[in-house]
């Protein structure tokens, strides 16, 4: 039988201990493992794979000794408890093996968790499982999680519930995160709520998410770009005690002058840009990057890019003879006085 989306998001967490098994498949490889990881959680336990209950079969292997995958359904283990039976990475080649220990299933002999890469509708696999009255199949698909299934992450991780804003910024880290590395900062944010029991804010999240420069150059240009100008110069000192490159300084500046351009021409202002970024901002840097961007406008900023444009051309000609760290500490200093003109 065929698990919908949505069905599919229950069954994981809860699987039907009736049935004899499930097909997991799709073509992001991630996605699959790490459905597959919570149905066998969700079967065995904690201490599934320590008792023995977990026997892992080799999808290749079947075509070989398709026998081998109906013995070990049918074993019986030394210790009590659900039995689970992972064939992974399976294909056509072991649809047979596959269907005949399907056929073969009564109560109380292991659960089949199967998982695949992408399967045509004419697979033999698929069939297998979708024509069968007693077993699922469920495709997984390239899309962000819905929100049950954050929430379901939330819980799983043990974290209280978020506040509306700061669920809007995880749904918005789903969006930007590969599923692994977003299953990674959940942990990270359950780790550093570990013994709070107040709602998660954007601030948390923000503490958590993954970083898009390294913090000490985010700085300086966090500083260049509020026109504080005479903390640039011991900010510098610190970037080059630390060997950053003139030329990445230069880079990063680019990188976040051409964000508040794009955030300050959104037609929906400045706001809007910043809700529109990928990959996300949250909480107060957030706040900070809308704050730039309408200080500067987009006229300043095009200005600044193309201040920007020159230095870098300049670090990157054979011909320059000024130190390259002092051509970029000058530039910063301009772009400081800019934004703060009128």
């Amino acid at each position: 039988m065929k698990l919908s989306p949505r069905d599919a998001a229950g069954y994981f967490s809860r699987p039907d201990l009736d049935k004899c098994g499930i097909l997991i498949y799709g073509a992001d490889a991630m996605r699959v493992a790490l459905k597959r990881q919570d149905v066998l959680s969700a079967l065995l336990g904690p201490n599934g794979e320590e008792e023995m209950r977990l026997t892992r079969v080799a999808g290749g292997d079947l075509r070989r000794d398709g026998a081998a995958l109906l013995d070990a359904v049918k074993a019986i283990g030394f210790f009590p408890g659900q039995r689970v039976v992972f064939v992974e990475q399976a294909a056509d080649a072991a649809a047979p093996a596959i269907k005949a220990a399907l056929e073969d299933w009564v109560p109380g002999d292991a659960h089949l968790v199967v998982t695949a890469g992408s399967l045509k509708a004419s697979s033999a696999l698929r069939k297998a499982f979708e024509g069968h009255k007693n077993a699922y199949a469920a495709a997984i698909y390239d899309d962000p999680p819905s929100r049950s299934e954050i929430e379901a992450e939330l819980k799983r991780a043990g974290l209280p519930l978020p506040d509306r804003e700061a669920m809007d910024d995880i749904s918005s880290l789903a969006r930007a995160l590969d599923p692994g590395d977003f299953r990674q900062t959940i942990q990270k944010l359950a780790i550093y709520k570990h013994g709070d029991d107040t709602p998660l804010t954007s601030e948390d999240v923000a503490a958590c998410a993954p970083a898009a420069v390294e913090a000490a150059v985010d700085d300086v240009i966090h500083v260049v770009a509020e026109a504080r100008t005479a903390e640039i110069g011991p900010l510098m000192a610190r970037l080059k005690a630390q060997g950053v490159a003139p030329v990445a300084l230069c880079i990063q500046a680019m990188r976040h002058f051409r964000t508040l351009h794009t955030a300050a021409s959104d037609p929906g202002g400045a706001a809007a840009g910043v809700a529109r970024m990928r990959p996300p901002v949250f909480g107060p840097r957030r706040d900070r990057m809308v704050r730039q961007a309408q200080n500067w406008g987009a006229h300043k900023l095009d200005t600044a890019i193309a201040l920007l444009t020159d230095t870098d051309l300049t670090l990157r000609s054979a011909s320059q003879n000024a130190p390259a760290m002092a051509l970029v500490e000058r530039m910063l200093i301009r772009l400081s006085m800019l934004a703060s003109s009128r």
